[in-house]
């Protein structure tokens, strides 16, 4: 019998450890000695003339928001589709994400979208980072999305000319051109930060961040190949989330002495990956497969009538069974939002108890064991799934410098400071994560101007505000892509984007079809939504009282952001995701005023 009141204790005293006045702040820019570090190390940029044209719709982000949403337009019958992103080619995350051992940490089968459309069979149950940026330009070339596209390009001004209906948008490569709708997919991890740790600029060795991977320095691939430059070189890599989870095994086959530097460590559990097998895959791979497994994931994580099979099977879904048996126990009479989040917590303290036992398991050193364990709940931070990275911890020239949630002391001219002691090293890599929560005007590089020149960033001073987190009212033909204030599939962000997807290109089409220039969500309809939003019992992520991190603003939660931010459909994806194809499927389109 576990211990709840413990390991609430327990919980929320590592949680204060960790808890930093200054939240985001803490963070630094990448500005000055580390501007390099916002360069495309990957391809040259390409000198071209100033685009002064015209698109029916442009889309800002060429990831799987752009990629998907540019792909059901074309579908759909609308051919002037562009894409503007800040990379040399497709592939969003994907393009900047090459470091060793880069992958997706949710099943290829519903994490890759289009599979089906494109007709690849994803490699292995967790596909690396090569093939996905393969499958990105895979889906650009199915669907003529490179004929328009504008790369190594950034959009520095987005403004509504409500006379001519249309928006005009400028870039830092001199392009000023119209466009009848706009798309925003700039995703919420994209920009990366740094650690704000006193010296970081004053380190004479070698530095950068993951999503820069320097391999002229450590030699190897972004397809594997060993890093073979590293044998005599000392490494510390800083931060232990999910990139790191990826990074370290690699770091640690490769260097000659590698210091991992842990604030929090993550919850690590079995990933058990395997190459997909071509015969069974041929038996599965029938009309409609892949969105009968997008379904049946959302099904395990949020639905109310569980499906007879898994078909995804992982830790997900592992842990959603957990929970639904806990909540089978409650009698129907009882099923209260509190009883239903102590059957939640129950099972979660279950499965977290479970990883920690497998720290012990794998990792020989007890002291190091202990370290390495994760103290709050699976979901308070992204989990993680991996069959090395522990294993990494008993090779001799891997050392773990735990600072007991305090971060890395300091960063001297020759290495880092932790408890006091200097650790010389030769490279310092930056696993720091990305952006989240930051000023939107920040993180994208520009506002967007709506009907009167109010800017976005003015109507969400107080919050994110909008209908099924897509329509924004006094921003006409604008179309957003994100999980929040829709289905908040956080487990698996690409169900998201296809379905919000779908929903542009059948408002697009009704638009063609019914000779409409103009749409826009009433100012009624958005708040109604918001209201709806704010019923339910709130997100399952995010709480305050989990250890600080990008789920809960870094501690602070969402309140000061707006309630609706964080938030998603009362009833779960699955039941908005049903709701969704009946409000676009109707053709009454309720909330919005066409024109």
């Amino acid at each position: 019998m576990l211990d709840t009141a413990a390991i609430r204790a327990k919980y929320a005293e590592e949680r204060d450890k960790r808890i930093r006045a200054e939240g985001n702040a803490q963070y630094r820019e990448l500005t000055g000695k580390f501007a390099h570090l916002k360069d495309d190390p990957y391809m040259p940029v390409i000198p071209r003339d100033a685009v002064t044209d015209h698109a029916d719709f442009t889309f800002i982000g060429g990831g799987f928001a752009g990629l998907v949403v540019g792909a059901k337009l074309k579908e759909a019958g609308i051919q002037s589709v562009r894409i503007i992103d800040k990379a040399g080619d497709f592939g969003g995350n994907w393009y900047w994400n090459r470091y060793p051992g880069a992958q997706c940490d949710t099943a290829s089968m519903i994490y890759l979208p289009l599979l089906e459309e494109t007709g690849h069979m994803p490699s292995e149950k967790y596909a690396h980072a090569p093939e996905i940026l393969e499958h990105s330009r895979r889906i650009a070339r199915t669907f003529g999305l490179y004929e328009n596209a504008l790369f190594h390009t950034a959009v520095t001004s987005l403004t509504w000319d409500d006379a001519a209906g249309v928006w005009v948008v400028s870039t830092d490569r001199g392009d000023r051109f119209t466009t009848r709708h706009v798309g925003l997919g700039t995703g919420p991890l994209h920009v990366a930060k740094l650690p704000g740790i006193p010296g970081l600029e004053r380190f004479k060795g070698h530095s950068f961040h993951t999503s820069r991977w320097d391999y002229d320095y450590t030699g190897g691939s972004p397809e594997g190949a060993p890093l073979s430059k590293l044998a005599d070189k000392r490494v510390a890599i800083i931060g232990t989330g999910a990139t790191a989870v990826q990074v370290v095994p690699h770091l640690s086959a490769s260097a000659g002495k590698l210091y991992v530097c842990q604030r929090t460590p993550s919850s690590v559990d079995v990933r058990n990956n395997a190459p997909i097998d071509p015969e069974w895959f041929a038996s599965i791979a029938k009309p409609g497969w892949q969105y009968e497994w997008l379904d049946n994931f959302a099904a395990w994580q949020t639905g109310m009538v569980m499906p007879e099979v898994d078909l995804v099977d992982d830790g997900w879904t592992d842990l959603a069974k957990m929970m639904r048996a806990k909540m089978a126990e409650i009698p129907a009479d009882q099923r209260t939002p509190a009883a239903m989040f102590a059957s939640f917590e129950d099972a979660d303290h279950e499965k977290m108890e479970q990883i920690r036992a497998r720290t012990d398991e794998v990792v020989a050193d007890k002291e190091t064991a202990d370290k390495l364990k994760a103290w709050y709940r699976q979901l308070c931070k992204r989990p993680c799934f991996h069959d090395a990275y522990l294993q990494s911890f008993n090779n001799p020239n891997t050392v773990l410098l735990d600072t007991d949630g305090k971060g890395v002391e300091e960063i001297t001219e020759n290495g880092v400071v932790v408890g006091g002691i200097e650790y010389p090293v030769d490279c310092i890599v930056y696993a720091s994560g990305f952006e989240v929560g930051t000023d939107y005007r920040r993180r994208c590089g520009f506002d967007v101007a709506g009907t009167g020149g109010r800017l976005l960033s003015e109507a969400w001073a107080d919050g994110m505000r909008s209908k099924h987190g897509i329509h924004v009212h006094g921003f006409p033909n604008l179309f957003i892509v994100q999980p929040q204030q829709g289905a908040n599939l956080i487990s698996n962000v690409p169900h998201n984007i296809i379905d919000s997807a779908k929903t542009f290109a059948r408002i697009l089409s009704h638009m063609q079809a019914e000779g409409l220039t103009r749409v826009e969500v009433t100012a009624e309809a958005e708040a109604d939504w918001l209201k709806l939003l704010d019923s339910g019992p709130g997100p399952m992520l995010g709480s305050v009282d989990c250890t600080p991190g990008y789920y809960n603003n870094e501690g602070k939660g969402w309140e000061e952001a707006g309630a609706g931010l964080g938030r998603g459909y009362p009833w779960g994806a699955v039941a908005y995701f049903a709701y969704i194809e009946g409000w676009r499927s109707d053709g009454r389109f309720d909330g919005l005023a066409f024109a």
